[in-house]
């Protein structure tokens, strides 16, 4: 385990953050196969030394199925959800089909292509690639994405009010989500 997570399980467990026995290997596996994703190696990590749980944390032990998708999902709905109410639409993704469902389905098709996000506590998220490491703490509502951490230490520092170890001298750039958090426009996606 990194020194990374073992500082951020000290710190949750500081603010009295709920934490359940780590996740085996075969518990990961068998969430990531049920859900079809893959968490990133340090959200793993996180996971596998102690589980989050109460209000705002998913319970990948507990949690129903259903629940865990619609949180696995969110930032692509979202997205989608400005897609459809036509105030979204990246220049990248070349002429806005007229058709909203046409629209919709060139959206899913290219939020597709991005590196997946992993919800992590509330709307935030980790990026599930092991590319992007270390990961940005993202908090994605729709299309208004910001950064919430430049990694999981100083995302828990962020979310549970405790003195971050430093500002990262180096922030992971993530293709399309980090572009939306330093507010690129429509014309710059």
């Amino acid at each position: 385990m990194s020194a990374v997570v073992m500082i951020a399980v000290q710190r949750l467990r500081e603010r009295r953050i709920e934490l359940d026995d780590g996740l085996t290997d075969a518990e990961i596996d068998a969430v990531q196969h049920r859900l079809g994703f893959v968490f990133g190696p340090e959200h793993r990590d996180l996971l596998q030394e102690a589980l989050p749980v109460g209000d705002g944390w998913p319970d990948w032990r507990r949690d129903d199925d259903t629940d865990l998708r619609r949180r696995l999902d969110w930032p692509v709905e979202g997205i989608v959800g400005h897609v459809r109410a036509g105030h979204f639409w990246p220049d990248s993704w070349g002429s806005r089909p007229v058709e909203v469902a046409q629209a919709e389905r060139v959206a899913r098709g290219r939020l597709a292509l991005l590196p997946s996000l992993v919800p992590v506590y509330g709307h935030r998220y980790l990026v599930a690639d092991a590319a992007y490491v270390p990961s940005p703490v993202f908090s994605v509502y729709g299309s208004d994405v910001i950064v919430f951490g430049d990694d999981l230490l100083d995302y828990v520092a962020r979310e549970h009010h405790v003195p971050p170890r430093h500002e990262s001298p180096h922030r992971t750039h993530v293709p399309f989500w980090s572009d939306l958090a330093m507010g690129a426009d429509d014309d710059e996606l």
